[in-house]
């Protein structure tokens, strides 16, 4: 009984002494690593959490939470304008922010490559697809005196030249197109800033681009505001000067005058002219 009893202690001194071991190596173990976790921290310095992208994102796109993570990041070499707040990243409610430069994946979030909530990123982002812009060049009439406005949409009129017909014709050539755009600069007279449009860009197709750009380059342009909400499409519409003045092509018959013969005689020192018919 006793030898069992001194089995059983021996082997629970053994046991025991086994786990002292192996806890002294996982202790070890772990102290090497916090050693050496710290000797990172003091190489970077203090660290913070930084918001990059997860997938490359490109102008015009919109960031929404789901394309964003946390990594850490050392305070000493933060860039200028990283988002460390996801409050300050996504407002609550707000609309979703757009990328402004193309980025790759595990890129940082900077202020300067996105927009602010709702902003727009520019024309590129207006434009549907298969659509082009194409500026027009306009001055305060034909720009409808600066009331113009992104958004809004407009009928495109040109006058010209047309061969065979006399004098300049305007037509109707482009109906309902959107504006994207306009080049503006304001001048202040003392009382409320006056604009003045000198490009307005419009969003077209390819075919619409060529037909503005020929017409463009072959007379000039003029616009008229399409009213808020109107949609319909305004059919063919061309006017002339004789269409303009009212006056009509009437074919006029020309009536021939009849042949008058004469026959001259002298009397004396006179010559007289006797009209006599006149045969063939």
């Amino acid at each position: 009984m006793r030898m069992i009893f001194g089995l059983v202690l021996l082997l629970g001194v053994g046991l025991a002494g086994f786990a002292v071991y192996m806890a002294q190596g996982y202790i070890g173990q772990t102290q090497a690593q916090l050693e050496k976790e710290r000797a990172e921290r003091a190489r970077f310095g203090p660290m913070t959490e930084v918001f990059v992208v997860t997938k490359a994102m490109n102008h015009g796109d919109a960031l929404r939470p789901e394309d964003v993570a946390v990594i850490p990041w050392p305070k000493s070499s933060l860039p200028e304008g990283a988002f460390t707040d996801k409050d300050a990243l996504f407002p609550e409610g707000a609309p979703p922010r757009l990328v402004l430069r193309q980025m790759e994946k595990f890129e940082p979030l900077l202020t300067v490559r996105v927009t602010e909530p709702g902003e727009d990123a520019g024309i590129t982002t207006r434009l549907a697809k298969g659509m082009r812009a194409f500026a027009i060049k306009v001055d305060v009439a034909s720009g409808v005196s600066g009331f113009l406005r992104p958004g809004d949409s407009v009928d495109v009129y040109w006058t010209g030249q047309v061969a065979g017909v006399e004098g300049e014709m305007t037509r109707l050539i482009e109906s309902t197109i959107g504006i994207v755009a306009v080049d503006q600069t304001a001048s202040d007279d003392g009382s409320a800033p006056t604009i003045i449009a000198r490009t307005v860009t419009v969003e077209a197709t390819p075919e619409q681009v060529a037909r503005l750009a020929q017409a463009q380059a072959t007379g000039r342009l003029a616009l008229s505001l399409v009213g808020s909400g109107d949609q319909e499409r305004a059919g063919e519409v061309e006017v002339d000067s004789n269409r303009l003045l009212g006056i009509t092509a009437e074919t006029i018959a020309q009536v021939e005058a009849p042949k008058v013969c004469t026959v001259r005689t002298r009397k004396g020192a006179d010559v007289v002219e006797m009209p006599i018919p006149c045969t063939n």
